[in-house]
């Protein structure tokens, strides 16, 4: 989904204890443990698109 909308590469860094963090250069866009909870689809993809707005 993110390779077809913003034609990126995106890569999984493996972790623990249940981590889900999603990063855009860097920048912090989604984190499990803050939220509490899976982003959905569309919520990781407008981050996406706010921070690359801004960029």
């Amino acid at each position: 989904m993110i390779k077809k909308e913003f034609d990126v590469d995106t890569k999984l860094i493996e972790g623990a204890g249940g981590v889900f963090d999603v990063h855009v250069d860097r920048t912090p866009i989604w984190s499990k443990f803050k939220m509490g909870r899976f982003p959905e689809h569309r919520e990781v993809l407008d981050k996406i698109r706010a921070v690359t707005a801004n960029a």
